[in-house]
């Protein structure tokens, strides 16, 4: 089994699969190609022969999410800028409904962006109000978030890249 950065208990993780390993190669390739094929621009600069896996999960300078097909979703990715943004080991994201990252004022707002994402494919623009694990809200801006899906057809969730973060605290709530 992979090992999770670093923490064997993260390959018991509820929920993760083959296709949501932060080591997988197939699934940083449905990331960057799911991307590219709906949205027409690359998800990040790359030059031939970088590895997608650490280009996305450790050197990012973007946050970047996923979550599965559930009913409820739950994450399945999230790169170390996510893990240090959201202040969640791997271990704590991949068991975490998607929904719980969005305060309790913002639900109905990122409810309405992931309607609009599984009816068009992918959006962009969006700026909304998170919850780290401490309590600490932030705000994410610039974000996209797109389907996950593979040149079969085959859906397997959605993901997001949020380009920009800061504390609510600068702002204040509303920000």
């Amino acid at each position: 089994m992979t090992t999770f950065l670093d923490d064997p208990a993260a390959d018991a993780a509820p929920g993760a699969s083959e296709v949501t390993r932060n080591r997988d190669e197939a699934f940083a390739q449905l990331l960057l190609s799911s991307h590219l094929r709906l949205t027409g621009t690359p998800l990040c600069p790359s030059e031939p022969g970088d590895d997608p896996v650490h280009l996305l999960y450790d050197n990012a300078s973007f946050g970047l999410l996923a979550h599965d097909t559930s009913p409820d979703p739950v994450f399945v990715y999230a790169n170390r800028t996510a893990q240090e943004c959201f202040a969640y080991s791997w271990a704590e994201f991949v068991r975490l409904p998607s929904r719980l990252s969005a305060s309790a004022e913002g639900q109905d707002d990122r409810e309405e962006f992931v309607r609009s994402v599984t009816e068009r494919g992918y959006a962009s623009g969006y700026r909304g109000l998170r919850v780290a694990k401490s309590g600490r809200r932030f705000w994410i801006e610039n974000v996209t978030m797109w389907n996950l899906v593979d040149t079969a057809g085959t859906h397997h969730g959605q993901a997001a890249v949020f380009r920009a973060w800061r504390d609510a605290s600068e702002t204040g709530a509303e920000g």
